[in-house]
């Protein structure tokens, strides 16, 4: 039935939106009073560093005047990324925040995981190189040749255990019921931390836990904190298995639409927001686990090299299929 009412809603946006026209079979996207339309579509709260960042760079683009830009968060649009993604992919004129790892499980690129594989990178500012590196825009040629644009890579946080009963060991994870990555990274996650990974849409996270459904889940504290999480799990092991990138992705056809001005601006625009809202989201991450212990969450650090460890074995046995060399590879490239 969900399924059902979100292709309803994707008809009736290709119907009141004239932007979807594509003159002369050339592609030009255009509303009828010759504006681009476009809209921003998440599944976070709007609250978040994600979120918020849309907003921003929607604010922009209409600003500039070509452009009819909106903003649907909170799942407003659709709680699945992935289908959200589907769509920007089939011409929908949508800018969709994924991740990589998402990405490289739908588009069947496994050597894209190695960008959110557990403790592979783990500082943020390798994502203002990354862009540059010949391994990112060979994957984006490869997204291109599917039908989507991989515009701008944000950091979004590092991946925390947020659970019902307290996590200090890997010990502590078996048999938990985690809403995890519905991807390769996720299920990989699970089988070496021992617990079972829940691919569920992320608003229908809080209820589950509220109802015994899942023991909790593994997400950012800034979509935690925005959920209001410290209602449902007064735990958090502070594992930062993933440093979670948002990845901007949105149709090649909705971009090659656009006179090559405003298509510069356009990517220009969501790029250099990309890289301010990332940083404004790590100086916030402090007070978003003061706003958690405040509200009663007890958070543990964790021995992060016992978590490691437990990881280890899912590159010796090459789980995600990467190619021979590709972490070496990667961080030569970002000069490692």
């Amino acid at each position: 039935m969900k399924r059902v009412q979100f292709f309803l809603v994707i008809a009736v946006i290709l119907m009141l939106l004239p932007g979807v026209a594509f003159a002369g079979g050339q592609g030009e996207a255009g509303a009828s009073d010759g504006k681009i339309t476009v809209t921003f579509a998440g599944t976070e709260a709007a609250t978040t560093t994600q979120s918020k960042m849309m907003q921003a760079v929607a604010d922009v683009l209409n600003a500039d005047g070509r452009f009819d830009a909106e903003v649907l968060v909170a799942g407003a649009l659709s709680g699945d990324t992935d289908a959200l993604v589907t769509q920007a992919k089939l011409g929908v004129p949508l800018v969709v925040p994924s991740d990589p790892g998402r990405l490289a499980s739908q588009f069947n690129i496994p050597d894209m995981n190695i960008l959110m594989a557990p403790y592979v990178l783990t500082d943020p500012a390798v994502l203002e190189k990354l862009p540059d590196t010949e391994l990112f825009k060979t994957w984006s040629s490869q997204l291109e040749k599917q039908g989507i644009v991989l515009i701008a890579d944000m950091y979004n946080g590092f991946r925390n255990f947020y659970t019902v009963d307290k996590v200090e060991h890997v010990e502590d994870l078996s048999g938990m019921r985690i809403r995890g990555f519905g991807n390769d990274i996720g299920n990989a996650l699970a089988k070496y931390f021992g617990f079972a990974n829940i691919a569920i849409p992320f608003g229908e996270v809080f209820p589950a836990i509220q109802q015994g459904a899942l023991d909790g889940t593994e997400v950012q504290v800034s979509a935690a904190a925005g959920n209001a999480f410290w209602d449902v799990t007064p735990y958090i092991a502070i594992t930062k298995h993933y440093m979670l990138q948002t990845a901007f992705v949105c149709s090649t056809r909705l971009l090659n639409g656009m006179p090559e001005d405003a298509k510069e601006f356009f990517l220009k625009t969501i790029r250099d927001k990309a890289l301010e809202y990332g940083a404004i989201g790590q100086e916030a991450e402090a007070g978003l686990y003061k706003k958690m212990t405040d509200n009663g969450v007890t958070i543990t650090e964790v021995d992060l090299e016992e978590f490691q460890d437990a990881i280890a074995p899912l590159y010796s046995n090459n789980d995600l299929k990467f190619s021979p060399g590709l972490k070496d590879n990667l961080f030569d490239q970002l000069g490692m």
